[in-house]
């Protein structure tokens, strides 16, 4: 295909296959992250993680899929070529190998003990803070239909800003549940040492969040003036 035609929209089905294969992928990915370093299967917290992660998936897909395929189709399509080049590495270390290397570490604690046991309350508590994690991200793809894999302004599409659901209170909340779930996991997993790759990743998507905004700020028509209406990007009265 000529790279200057137009990519052909996939159908549903399509859309669907290539979605459960690549959450089929990253369940793999991140299962052999927590069992291989830990060297046991019998591990609820890690079954727990797992669970919030397949969980969340499933709840994109059913939302998603049916209401908007475009943009599954579009974040289940590997388009580096296409991102900005700040932007591909950060989107690999906030949505791969920052919560794989958080995994690793988590697991590594797991099986020499480096840490002392973590209260099963506190990771009942770290638990629930990961699923609202999810849920806020969910909440944010749902509402903002734009909501791509890497940063893009795609006006061919009618790329406008949204307003609507968590967006009226920071501007970037799918990021915002991001940041919520990378710092519960260490201590769901029970492992202080595994905040080291957590806080990296954290620090990651802040800078992404920053270079977003001011990406927005520069390119999308109507944007600097939400941001003048929507002040916070992460945390109400923070940042």
């Amino acid at each position: 295909m000529n790279a200057d035609q137009p990519r052909e929209t996939p159908g549903p089905t399509d859309v669907l296959v290539r979605w459960l294969i690549q959450v089929g992928v990253l369940t793999l990915i991140f299962g052999a992250g927590l069992f291989v370093s830990s060297g046991r299967l019998d591990w609820g917290m890690a079954w727990a993680y797992l669970g919030v992660f397949l969980a969340g998936q499933c709840a994109v897909g059913l939302i998603l899929i049916p209401n908007n395929p475009e943009l599954v189709a579009d974040r289940t399509q590997i388009e580096r070529k296409t991102a900005r080049n700040w932007d591909r590495p950060l989107t690999g270390i906030v949505s791969l190998f920052g919560p794989l290397a958080t995994l690793i570490v988590a697991g590594l604690d797991m099986r020499f003990e480096w840490s002392p046991p973590i209260s099963p309350t506190l990771q009942i508590v770290a638990l629930a803070m990961a699923a609202l994690g999810t849920l806020v991200t969910i909440w944010a793809m749902a509402a903002n239909k734009f909501f791509y894999g890497f940063v893009r302004i795609k006006k061919e599409r009618g790329h406008v800003v949204q307003t609507g659901g968590p967006y009226q209170v920071v501007r970037h909340p799918g990021y915002a549940g991001g940041v919520l779930f990378a710092l519960a996991t260490p201590l769901l997993l029970g492992s202080p040492w595994a905040f080291i790759p957590a806080g990296l990743t954290v620090c990651a998507l802040v800078v992404r969040t920053a270079l977003e905004d001011r990406t927005l700020q520069a390119e999308l028509d109507g944007y600097r003036e939400y941001a003048q209406q929507v002040r916070y990007r992460l945390l109400p009265g923070v940042w």
